[in-house]
C-alpha cells in the first residue's frame, strides 16, 4: 500500500477533501513499502511477495504505484466542482462590471482534445501540472493565452495564410510622449520616430536592443477557469521507446536508435475533452486611443482578436504538447450562436440607423415615400412570387398608416402644387397594393390624400 510523505499525525487522515492540488503534490500517495517488513523503499513501487514457478518458491516483484496515485489525486470532490463554477461565475460577473471602462472581449470554447500544462513543473513522476493557488485547481495562465494568441497573429501577418483577417506587422502607428498639447513622437538611438506595429500596440513591445522604448500592450489576458466534465481529471501516458537514444544513455550496447529499447511509460494529468474554456480579454481602451486610435474605432481590436482566438483554434492549441493534439479547441456552438444573433442584431440597428440618416437627407416627398415603403414592406409577402398579400383595413396598420401621413402633411407646404399630387398618387396606389380598400376606409383615405395635396 503505498503512502504519502508527509508527518505522521497526518499518515490516517482522510485526504479526500483536499484539492486536487493537494493530493497530486504534498499529499501523493506514491511512494512504495515493502509488504513483508512494512519499510518505506521511497520508490514509485511497493515490493509485493508471491509463491510462483514450478517450485513454488515466494518471490517478491514490484507493484506501480504511479497510475493508482495519479487516478486518485485526479478525482474532483463536490467542493472543487462548487469552486470552479463559483471562480468561473465570479469572472463572468467582473467582466460585466468592467465593460464601462475596460470592455472585455469573452469567448466561450469547448476542449475536442485532452488539455495539460504545467508538464515542467517540479513532480516525482517528471511531469508536473499547473493548478491555480491558493483553490489548488486546473487553470490555463493568462499568460499562455497571450502567448498562443501573439504567436496567432504574426502567423496571420505574415501573409502566409489565404486572409489575414486584418494582422499587419507593418508598423503605422508612432509612439507618441507628451500631454494632449504637446504631443510628439518619440526617436530611438539613430533619430527617427519609433513606430508601432498592431501586434505591438495590442500585445506589447519589448526591445531586443535595450533601448528604453518599451510599449504595454493595451489588452490583458485573464486566467482561464475549465468547467470539466464528468467527477475527475484524466490521466494520460506516454511511453518513449528510444530514451536510450534521446538521453544518450548507453542502453543495450548502443546510444543509437533501434527496437531493443526499454520503453518507459510516463503518466501524467489532463483535463478532459469537453471542458468548457471562457476566455476573457479586458482592453484599455484609453491606452489603445492614445497608441492606435484607428484600432480603437469601430472596436477594430475585437475583430482582430476574434481572428487571432479562431487561428489558434484551428492550428495551434492551448497548453502543452499542441504538436501531438493536445489542447485542440473550438468555439461553444451555444455561444456561438448567441454570438452570431448578437452580431446580427447590431448590424441590423446600425443598418437601421444609417438608412434613418439617408432618409433624413431626402426631399419631403421622397422621404415621405420612403418611410411609408418602410412601414408595408413588414406587411406579409407571398413567400412564392414575393408580392403583397392584400389586407383587410380592419387591421391595426391601416390607421396608424393614414395618421402618420396626416401628421407628415404639413412638411410638405415648401412643395409645388404638381409635387404635392404625383406624391398623392404615388401613395394611393402604395396603398392599393396592400390593402383592400373599400367604403369607410376609401373615404378616410381621400381625405388624408387631399392633406396631402394642400386641398
Amino acid at each position: 500500500m503505498p503512502i504519502a510523505a508527509v508527518p505522521h499525525y497526518l499518515a490516517n487522515q482522510d485526504l479526500s477533501t483536499a484539492s486536487p492540488a493537494l493530493r497530486f503534490g504534498m499529499y501523493l500517495r506514491l511512494w512504495g513499502i515493502d509488504s513483508r517488513s512494512r519499510e518505506c523503499l521511497w520508490t514509485t513501487h511497493d515490493v509485493n511477495y508471491r509463491t510462483a514457478g514450478r517450485d513454488r518458491t515466494e518471490r517478491a516483484f514490484k507493484d506501480e504505484n504511479k497510475t493508482r496515485a495519479l487516478r486518485e489525486s485526479a478525482r474532483l470532490n463536490d467542493s472543487d466542482r462548487c469552486m470552479l463554477d463559483g471562480l468561473a461565475s465570479r469572472q463572468t460577473t467582473l467582466a460585466a462590471l468592467a465593460a464601462c471602462s475596460h470592455p472585455v472581449f469573452t469567448l466561450d470554447a469547448l476542449s475536442i482534445a485532452p488539455f495539460t500544462t504545467g508538464l515542467g513543473n517540479e513532480h516525482p513522476l517528471e511531469n508536473g501540472f499547473a493548478f491555480l493557488n491558493p483553490y489548488g485547481l486546473p487553470y490555463l495562465p493568462g499568460s499562455g493565452v497571450k502567448g498562443v494568441l501573439r504567436q496567432a497573429a504574426r502567423e496571420l501577418a505574415a501573409g502566409g495564410w489565404d486572409d489575414p483577417a486584418g494582422w499587419d506587422d507593418t508598423p503605422h502607428y508612432p509612439l507618441m510622449t507628451g500631454g494632449p498639447e504637446h504631443r510628439k513622437a518619440l526617436l530611438d538611438k539613430r533619430q527617427r520616430p519609433v513606430m508601432l506595429s498592431s501586434l505591438d500596440v495590442l500585445f506589447g513591445r519589448e526591445t531586443p536592443d535595450g533601448d528604453s522604448n518599451h510599449v504595454r500592450g493595451a489588452l490583458t489576458f485573464w486566467d482561464v477557469i475549465p468547467q470539466i466534465p464528468g467527477d475527475s481529471l484524466s490521466v494520460e501516458i506516454m511511453t518513449p521507446h528510444q530514451s536510450h537514444y534521446y538521453q544518450q544513455k548507453a542502453q543495450a550496447g548502443s546510444t543509437t536508435p533501434h527496437e531493443s529499447g526499454q520503453p518507459n511509460p510516463i503518466s501524467f494529468l489532463t483535463v478532459p475533452p469537453g471542458a468548457r474554456f471562457v476566455f476573457h480579454v479586458q482592453c484599455d481602451l484609453a491606452h489603445l486611443r492614445r497608441l492606435a486610435p484607428a484600432l480603437a474605432a469601430d472596436e477594430r481590436w475585437r475583430t482582430l482578436l476574434d481572428a487571432a482566438f479562431r487561428h489558434a483554434f484551428d492550428w495551434l492549441g492551448f497548453g502543452a504538447k499542441t504538436a501531438v493534439g493536445y489542447g485542440a479547441m473550438h468555439e461553444n456552438p451555444a455561444a456561438a450562436a448567441a454570438r452570431a444573433a448578437e452580431r446580427a442584431s447590431i448590424e441590423a440597428q446600425r443598418q437601421a440607423e444609417e438608412d434613418a440618416r439617408q432618409r433624413a437627407a431626402l426631399p419631403p416627398d421622397a422621404r415621405l415615400l420612403a418611410e411609408l415603403d418602410l412601414e408595408l414592406a413588414r406587411l406579409p409577402q407571398d413567400p412564392r412570387t414575393k408580392t403583397p398579400i392584400m389586407q383587410q383595413t380592419s387591421r391595426q396598420e391601416w390607421p396608424c398608416l393614414l395618421d402618420r401621413l396626416a401628421a407628415q402633411a404639413p412638411t410638405l407646404d415648401g412643395l409645388a402644387k404638381a409635387e404635392r399630387e404625383a406624391l398623392a398618387t404615388a401613395i394611393k396606389q402604395r396603398l392599393s397594393r396592400h390593402f383592400k380598400v373599400e367604403g369607410k376606409a376609401d373615404k378616410a383615405m381621400k381625405q388624408v390624400l387631399s392633406t396631402v395635396r394642400g386641398a
